[in-house]
C-alpha cells in the first residue's frame, strides 16, 4: 500500500507522516514550492531524509499565478486566496498520485488551526475542487471528519487517528515530545498573510499582464515604491544589494551614490526625466550621504553611465507611493 503525503517540513506535516507511515504503509512525500512562502530551510528534505522516505519536489507553475489573479473563492486577510491555493496543491498531488500509483493522499490539516482554509466546508470544497473527494486523509483530525475510501476500504485504521481541533498546537508539540520528533519553530508561512507584501503582489498585478518568476522574486527584495507608470526598488543592505544587481532585467536603470555607503535601486518601466530624477533623489535619501544638500548619483543604462546632483527625497515627499 502507498500513499502519497503533503508534505511541508511543519510540525503537522511531520506528524501525519508519521502516524501513516506507523501503520505500516508505504509514503512518498511530495513538496510544492510555491514562491510566496517564507522558509529558507530545507524542512521537507530533513523530514523525508529522517523518515527514510522518497520526496517530490513540484513547483508551481503558471496556473497556481493566474488562480492567484483572480481566485474562485477569494481572498483572505491579504492577498491570500487560501482555499483556491489548496485546492490547486490537491490537484497536483493527485497528478502526483496518479504517476506513482499511490492510492491516497493525506496532509497535515487541523480542523480550525486556520479559519479560511481549515474548516468542515472548505475542506470539502477542496477536495471536490480537486477531484478528491473522500480520497484526502487527514490523520490529525480524522475522527472529527467524514471517514475517507482509506478508512472505510481498511487501507488504514481510522483507531489510530487523530481528533486534534484548534489553534492551539499543545497536541502536536506533546506527540512530538512523545515520538521525540524535531520540528521547526512556528514561522515564517504564506508571506501573502503580510499586509505590506499583499500590497507589493497586488501592484504587480495591477500593473502586468504578465507575471514572471524575476518578478515574484524581485518581491522578497528590498523597499518598493510606485510612481505613476515606473516602479522602484530600493536595496537595504549589501546583500540585496547583489541580488537585485543579478535579478535586473537589460532595460532597467540602475542607480547609486558613489563614494559612499549606498543602496542600489533599479527603476523599472517608464524611463522619463522625472521617474530619473525621483529615482535618484530617492537613492541619495537612502544613502549615507542622506544629510547633504546635494549629493552626487550615478545611474547606468547598460554600458552607459550618467550621473546626477540631486537634494535627497524628503520623507514626507507626495510624488511617490511606497508600496
Amino acid at each position: 500500500m502507498k500513499a502519497l503525503a503533503l508534505l511541508s517540513g511543519g510540525l503537522d506535516s511531520i506528524l501525519a507522516t508519521k502516524l501513516v507511515l506507523d501503520q505500516g504503509i508505504e509514503v512518498v512525500a511530495l513538496q510544492l514550492i510555491l514562491p510566496f512562502t517564507a522558509e529558507k530551510t530545507d524542512y521537507a528534505g530533513a523530514v523525508a531524509k529522517k523518515f527514510a522516505i522518497s520526496l517530490i519536489r513540484v513547483e508551481a507553475g503558471t496556473a497556481y499565478l493566474e488562480l492567484l489573479r483572480s481566485p474562485k473563492y477569494g481572498y483572505g486577510s491579504g492577498m491570500n486566496p487560501c482555499i483556491d491555493c489548496h485546492s490547486y496543491m490537491l490537484r497536483e498531488a493527485k497528478r502526483i498520485a496518479e504517476e506513482i500509483c499511490a492510492k491516497f493522499i493525506f496532509t497535515g490539516d487541523v480542523l480550525g488551526e486556520r479559519p479560511m482554509s481549515q474548516h468542515k466546508k472548505a475542506l470539502g470544497i477542496e477536495d471536490r475542487e480537486a477531484g478528491l473527494e473522500g480520497m484526502v486523509l487527514r490523520p490529525l483530525s480524522a475522527k472529527l471528519l467524514p471517514k475517507t475510501i482509506p478508512e472505510c476500504e481498511g487501507w488504514i485504521d481510522r483507531s489510530k487517528l487523530l481528533e486534534i481541533k484548534g489553534k492551539s498546537r499543545k497536541a502536536q508539540i506533546a506527540l512530538a515530545t512523545k515520538f521525540k520528533l524535531d520540528y521547526p519553530s512556528p514561522a515564517g508561512g504564506c508571506l501573502l498573510t503580510n499586509k505590506e507584501f499583499a500590497s507589493k503582489v497586488k501592484d504587480l498585478f495591477s500593473h502586468n499582464e504578465t507575471v514572471t518568476k524575476t518578478d515574484l522574486a524581485l518581491l522578497k527584495l528590498g523597499r518598493h515604491f510606485r510612481l505613476a507608470s515606473s516602479k522602484l526598488i530600493v536595496g537595504r543592505n549589501e546583500t540585496e544589494n547583489k541580488l537585485l544587481s543579478d535579478l535586473k532585467r537589460p532595460a532597467d536603470y540602475v542607480f547609486e551614490v558613489p563614494g559612499y555607503g549606498s543602496p542600489l535601486t533599479i527603476l523599472e518601466g517608464s524611463k522619463d526625466k522625472g521617474a530619473i530624477v525621483l529615482a535618484a533623489r530617492l537613492t541619495a535619501r537612502y544613502s549615507d550621504a542622506r544629510a547633504e544638500k546635494e549629493v552626487l548619483v550615478e545611474y547606468r543604462d547598460g554600458e552607459r553611465k550618467e550621473t546626477l546632483i540631486v537634494p535627497p527625497l524628503n520623507s514626507k515627499s507626495k510624488s511617490i507611493l511606497r508600496l
